[in-house]
């Protein structure tokens, strides 16, 4: 855990130094050079300050024990981490897109920006680039959502760039600045989606969800391993942190001791985690074989499972 959390603080001071170099840069150039368009990426640029701030702090967090009040930990906070960052990029992009619309409707007279602009967007793309890459890189390395969040914005940082680029190549080539402007609305419409991307994975985690399904086939297959273990059902499967909490229930002979049955379920639980390799923990309750359980609202049976996976299959061949 110490390890994990100084990679994390790591990987956030180098995106804080990177970032705010690249942001001043584009926002002087920007404001000298009279590209909007350079202007907005410097802008974006900042909100990724803002964002390794929220992961620095979050490092700190998530490495704090379990206590009372929380007796699962902090690593959730990691997924909250995330949330507020898909807010304060969308706000950025939201507010981006107005300032250009406005310019656009008002009909201010437009300028060439100068070569300036091209020469810092170049820089950019090369900055942002390994940037991101060292970030999701560290972040999948860790199981940080919010690095993995913040590389993938970083990404689309680098997609912003190449779009300032074109821009500005289109507005040099064909004499016309308003190309600038265009290309600073793409820009914040493009963030936008990013901060919806953003919103909707961390949106998985906070509802318990898990964004591949195939960790049930898996914890079935390891379960299939166990002799005197069948019929997995009621099967729960959730992320805290970058680490799985699987929940089943297993059926075993009626009339084995109570002893043997406790021995089964911890011979459950370390298959899971031999194939689950990501596991914060794994609780297993064990029925006699046979026994008749009141209608089941939450989780799921192998059965209807497999079930799933044929009808998905149907569907997927009919479409």
């Amino acid at each position: 855990m110490e390890n994990r959390e100084k990679q994390i603080v790591r990987a956030s001071w180098v995106s804080i130094a990177g970032n705010a170099l690249l942001s001043v840069l584009k926002i002087f150039i920007g404001l000298i050079s009279g590209s909007m368009a350079v202007l907005a990426d410097g802008i974006d640029s900042a909100g990724d300050i803002i964002a390794s701030a929220i992961t620095l702090v979050t490092a700190r967090v998530i490495s704090r024990p379990p206590n009372l009040k929380y007796v699962y930990g902090y690593e959730r906070a990691d997924t909250i981490a995330s949330k507020v960052l898909s807010f304060i990029i969308f706000f950025a992009g939201a507010q981006l897109a107005i300032t250009t619309i406005n310019h656009l409707i008002e009909g201010e007279k437009s300028v060439m920006p100068s070569m300036l602009a091209v020469y810092v967007t170049v820089f950019s793309i090369m900055g942002k680039v390994m940037l991101a890459w060292y970030q999701y890189t560290i972040g999948k390395k860790t199981g940080s959502l919010m690095l993995q969040a913040n590389g993938k914005n970083m990404m689309g940082d680098v997609v912003i760039s190449l779009a300032v680029l074109i821009g500005l190549v289109f507005t040099f080539v064909m004499k016309m600045p308003v190309f600038d402007k265009i290309t600073a609305l793409i820009v914040s419409g493009w963030i936008i989606y990013l901060a919806f991307r953003i919103f909707r994975e961390s949106s998985l985690q906070l509802m318990d969800g898990v964004d591949d399904e195939s960790v049930y086939d898996r914890v079935f297959k390891a379960i299939s391993k166990v002799e005197g273990a069948s019929n997995p059902h009621r099967t729960r499967i959730r992320k805290i942190g970058h680490q799985y909490m699987v929940a089943v229930d297993i059926e075993v002979d009626g009339d084995m001791p109570l002893k043997m049955a406790h021995q089964l379920a911890h011979q459950v639980e370390k298959q899971i985690k031999l194939e689950l390799t990501d596991v914060y923990d794994v609780m297993v309750h064990t029925e006699p074989v046979g026994d008749d359980p009141a209608e089941e609202k939450f989780g799921i049976s192998e059965d209807n499972f497999q079930k799933l996976k044929k009808t998905r299959r149907s569907k997927s061949k009919n479409t």
